[in-house]
């Protein structure tokens, strides 16, 4: 008599196994789509300011976020399900915060500041989140995600001060602080909301939140738009799809199912990156002293990230 082979001995993923491919997936989608940001930003920054150019993102957004929405609610034949009370208040407030304050600091402080340096100021954030989420969500403080931060930071200095224009302008540093500070609130409260509401719903209604908040920028956006070359258009276009819409959509999946110190951590990985994108892009050649930062900082992602077998 033969037994037939079980799912695990016939090579098929379990659920589990599969369920941890696709975060890292996600993840991978969000780190890259971040840091393209920057560069999209510093390409954009010039035609259109800090103001019109986060109300031109976050409303594209909304519009791509609410299409995803209404296509995952179709295909599943479900109404979407809005909080009510004091969790949609919070919800608007994580969006005003995300959305709207985030995206106003960010793209003032790249107005300021160099894209190295400003990585490293925004990237303050994962060591804010896994301190805020050690004392307010219970997740403690692992020596081996604390390690690891520390290593990925060093190695994002060695990027940032071997990019930096060096000129210190203290307006930019603290645009890029202000940027940090508010990414690490809105990451930890938005752990704390998710177990209440799923994540792209939650997108869904911080994006909006953030362009009603940002609608004070409507008329210098109309003008700046209609005199800024095509160019700066389709940026702001893939700013409010890429970054903003799929990338804050894969996050919300990750920080579903990972804590919020190890989700915040793997976005070290955003500066050298960033390096990499404008070597290729704007065609500035990083020296070996960039690249050796480059792999430190992914080396300390790897180990706040990776979990011991």
């Amino acid at each position: 008599m033969t037994t037939m082979p079980t799912p695990t001995q016939q090579g098929t993923a379990s659920p589990r196994t599969s369920g941890n491919a696709l975060t890292v997936i996600a993840m991978a989608v969000t780190v890259v789509l971040w840091a393209s940001a920057f560069v999209g930003i510093r390409a954009v920054g010039h035609d259109l300011d800090a103001g019109a150019l986060t109300l031109g993102r976050v409303a594209v957004g909304t519009l791509a976020l609410t299409v995803m929405l209404g296509v995952v609610h179709l295909r599943r034949g479900t109404p979407v399900r809005l909080p009510r009370g004091r969790v949609l208040a919070l919800v608007v407030v994580w969006g005003v915060a995300w959305f709207g304050g985030y995206n106003l600091a960010l793209n003032a402080a790249e107005q300021h500041l160099d894209a190295g340096t400003t990585a490293l100021l925004v990237n303050l954030a994962p060591m804010l989140v896994a301190v805020l989420a050690g004392f307010l969500l219970g997740e403690g403080f692992p020596r081996r995600l604390l390690v690891g931060m520390a290593v990925a930071f060093a190695g994002v200095v060695v990027i940032a001060v071997a990019t930096s224009a060096g000129r210190f302008d203290a307006v930019g540093v603290l645009l890029g602080i202000a940027a940090a500070v508010l990414y690490a609130g809105a990451a930890t409260l938005q752990k704390r909301l998710l177990p209440r509401l799923d994540a792209l719903t939650m997108t869904w209604l911080g994006c909006l939140a953030g362009t009603v908040a940002s609608l004070p920028f409507l008329p210098g956006l109309v003008s700046q738009l209609s005199v800024a070359p095509t160019s700066s258009v389709l940026g702001v276009v893939y700013l409010g799809i890429f970054p903003t819409a799929i990338a804050f959509s894969t996050w919300g999946y990750v920080l579903t199912r990972a804590s919020a110190g190890r989700t915040a951590a793997s976005t070290y990985a955003v500066p050298p990156l960033v390096v990499l994108m404008s070597w290729v892009l704007l065609d500035e050649v990083p020296t070996p002293i960039v690249l050796g930062g480059g792999v430190l900082a992914l080396t300390g992602v790897a180990i706040a990230t990776l979990r011991r077998r």
